[in-house]
């Protein structure tokens, strides 16, 4: 969880300059009673049961049936939330002869219907009992929990007050497996622990997977022990100069770690064969002018190495090749390195991921094609290929809201939280059905984003619009009742330190309420 002390940072980072707005006002103060749900995304199925809300007490414990290492963790993260506001001891236990009143039971169960990601949570006057086929079921389970909440739970101080949920039943379950958003450290570099901010907003909106674009022209930014120069020379620089960066192996491993433990995949995206200038300038060698030389066996030799040892870093299965905006290679030269580079990623046990401009070779109906433009992704469905959806005028985070917003760009679209909400992935492209589409991406690319407080600012709250897209049914969206969901998220937000938009098209005042 993030410190209190957070919330003083992403204001003073907001004041010296990084041109965003700090956040507006403090916590809340305590209320009593309790309110009606405001979870991000919504549910696939709620329903008020109408019977007395649960309260928690200073009896109050979590109860663990059939649980494993990986469930005791997923409870022992609730209690510690609980505890921390409340001051409540919140015991976490395995009871031999049911759970009892005053419990939060999270039980693992074989329900297939609720796939990889789903849950069951039922909340009564004298219990409350979350299921899940899987860990990562509960642990998104337990974000439910915590919105259910009042939003004082976020306070890294006790407070007196009366801790309600309402009596209800949710069954819940994401319409995409894949919900994520990209970070990009290559253009400005961001700390370990700015990186561990941003995992811990996606976790909260129950998004699972965390695209770092480590490389591009301006920086190198992962530690390759085989190719010492890659950062030694190209992590040097970043856009506006500066000092730039890399993460140690240690560093990146950290990071796993750290989403690892959130149910988060990291994807590593190393750009090939353009934006490729902070490697070519650290090993000329490869470099033929805007791209690695795609006739060279020293540059498939370097790739090796690289795909090699992040590979043997990073337990998810995804290895993402970047491949877009490539200039200066003829469509053959262009086709033939993506042919030579693919079977180097599967060799290391990985599934291969590009911008959808590789879809313009021969691929595999296991490489995943990454569409932002439109004009060359549906080349994809002829070879089997699935899509994640990251359309630049719906989800990218990194542009402006309005023409007004300090940061940001405006090649693609101005994205207001309501175009990034009102859009239907399954119909968004022609020839493009919802069973073509893996899930969604959020890029938030770092030309204009300097630190963690200016990255909060592009993506919230158009990471929540987006984080509801790709989890809740279609018909169960619609967007007068998300933007007031929305706004009382706020206060939460407040709590933890989240520097965000004001967009005018939310009314921010249900947050006060």
């Amino acid at each position: 969880m993030l410190p209190r002390a957070r919330l003083l940072i992403a204001i003073a980072s907001a004041l010296l300059g990084s041109g965003c707005n700090p956040p507006a006002g403090g916590p809340p103060a305590p209320q009593s009673g309790s309110i009606a749900p405001r979870v991000i995304p919504q549910p696939a199925s709620l329903s008020l049961a109408g019977g007395a809300p649960f309260g928690l007490t200073k009896e109050t414990r979590v109860t663990l049936v059939g649980a494993n290492p990986e469930v005791a963790a997923i409870g022992e993260t609730l209690a510690g939330l609980l505890r921390r506001a409340t001051d409540f001891p919140v015991p976490v236990s395995t009871p031999t002869n049911g759970s009892g009143t005053g419990s939060v039971e999270l039980r693992l169960t074989s329900d297939a219907s609720l796939g990889e990601d789903g849950y069951r949570l039922t909340v009564s006057s004298d219990s409350v009992r979350l299921v899940a086929g899987t860990p990562a079921g509960l642990f998104h389970g337990i974000q439910t929990i915590r919105q259910l909440l009042p939003v004082d739970i976020e306070s890294d101080i006790g407070v007196e007050r009366s801790w309600l949920m309402p009596a209800l039943t949710i069954v819940d379950r994401p319409r995409f497996g894949w919900r994520g958003s990209m970070l990009d450290p290559a253009r400005h570099f961001l700390t370990v622990k700015e990186v561990e901010q941003y995992i811990d907003l996606l976790a909260l909106y129950k998004l699972n997977v965390l695209h770092l674009h480590l490389t591009d022209d301006q920086g190198w930014r992962i530690q390759i022990n085989s190719r010492p120069k890659l950062t030694a020379v190209g992590s040097l620089s970043q856009v506006g100069g500066g000092p730039g960066g890399f993460y140690t192996q240690q560093d990146y491993q950290e990071i796993v770690r750290y989403a690892q433990a959130r149910y988060i995949t990291i994807v590593p995206e190393i750009e090939m064969p353009g934006h490729s200038s902070a490697a070519t300038t650290a090993y000329p060698e490869v470099s033929c002018s805007s791209t690695f030389c795609v006739d060279k066996e020293e540059t498939y030799a370097l790739l090796d190495d690289v795909v090699r040892e992040i590979s043997a870093l990073t337990p998810g299965t995804y290895f993402h090749i970047g491949g877009d905006e490539v200039v200066g290679l003829t469509p053959e030269q262009y086709a033939h390195f993506i042919e030579r580079v693919q079977p180097i990623v599967n060799k290391y046990g990985k599934q291969m991921i590009g911008w959808e401009e590789i879809a313009k070779a021969r691929i595999s109906p296991t490489t995943i094609v990454q569409q932002w433009k439109s004009d060359s992704v549906t080349a994809a469905l002829k070879y089997g290929s699935k899509i994640i959806l990251s359309p630049s005028d719906k989800a990218y985070l990194d542009m402006k809201y309005t023409p007004t917003t300090e940061l940001g760009l405006t090649w693609a679209a101005m994205i207001e939280v309501n175009t990034a909400y009102n859009w239907d992935p399954a119909m968004y492209m022609p020839g493009v059905t919802e069973q073509n589409v893996v899930g969604i991406e959020a890029p938030i690319w770092g030309e204009t984003v300097r630190n963690i407080a200016a990255v909060e600012y592009l993506a919230m709250p158009r990471l929540a619009a987006l984080a509801e897209v790709a989890w809740t049914p279609q018909v169960s969206r619609e967007w007068s009742g998300f933007r007031s969901r929305l706004a009382a998220h706020a206060p939460r937000w407040n709590y933890l330190g989240v520097n965000y938009y004001r967009s005018p098209l939310i009314p921010w005042s249900i947050g006060a309420q």
